[in-house]
């Protein structure tokens, strides 16, 4: 398995050279997959110009959108037309501007009552799409996960003393009782099971959190991770800025 020290780095100018420098990253891991695939997509602010350059001109015709999955490595419990939804980001950036499918688009089940069901449910879908209830380190759940970094070193919803941090059974855990609302988060062995993961920090509020992720600082919820395939980290200026 990689680590964060194993990690493949590029710093780029700004977050828009970021945001295309990813996009076209992620045509070119997708373009020889064959079959089916999944990607696990971020929340926050930094991927949502990612989102919008994939759905838009030579990008959008380029990316093989019949064949792709999507899912996402966390939610804020919340409506789904929520302006704090991750799914509504990716859906207003992306999903509604491209020829997806929609039984290709798998959100979380935010509409049900207990974060708890919710995360079961989500679960469920995850392992029918795998075709296991297990995960096999030989085949990987996702082609591509992206995924954020907090400035408290927290990526997805696996937040600092939390017993998501510490599940290595359920594939999917509820967040409660931190956070303004209740999360839903893949764990580390789902997250984990990923040909290519990619790290998007940008920003300099980033820049402390980042030079501790980058030295492997087991203190953050991030550096924990462990994936089956290679890891990338595409960083802004900014948020390299001070870095080792």
């Amino acid at each position: 398995m990689a680590n964060v020290l194993q990690a493949k780095w590029e710093v780029l100018a700004d977050p828009e050279v970021l945001a295309t420098a990813v996009a076209d990253w992620l045509i070119e891991r997708t373009a020889t997959v064959e079959g089916v695939f999944a990607i696990a997509l971020s929340g926050g602010s930094t991927p949502r110009r990612l989102y919008e350059l994939l759905a838009a001109g030579a990008r959008r015709e380029n990316f093989p959108w019949s064949r792709a999955h999507w899912f996402w490595g966390d939610e804020r419990f919340v409506r789904r037309d929520n302006a704090r939804s991750n799914y509504r980001m990716a859906w207003e950036a992306m999903l509604s501007h491209a020829p997806v499918p929609p039984d290709q688009i798998h959100a979380f089940p935010v509409e049900a009552n207990d974060p708890e069901a919710a995360a079961l449910t989500y679960e469920r879908e995850l392992q029918s799409f795998y075709g296991d209830a297990a995960l096999d380190p030989q085949r990987a759940l996702f082609e591509v996960t992206l995924l954020g970094l907090g400035e408290d070193g927290h990526t997805a919803s696996l937040l600092p003393k939390t017993g998501a941090l510490d599940e290595r059974q359920r594939w999917v855990a509820s967040v409660q009782g931190v956070m303004p609302e209740p999360r839903l988060t893949l764990t580390y062995p789902v997250l984990e099971s990923s040909r290519h993961v990619a790290f998007l920090v940008s920003g300099h509020e980033k820049r402390v959190a980042l030079a501790r992720f980058r030295r492997g600082d087991h203190e953050l919820p991030a550096a924990r991770l462990r994936p089956t395939g290679e890891v990338w980290l595409f960083a802004d200026a900014a948020a390299a800025e001070g870095g080792p």
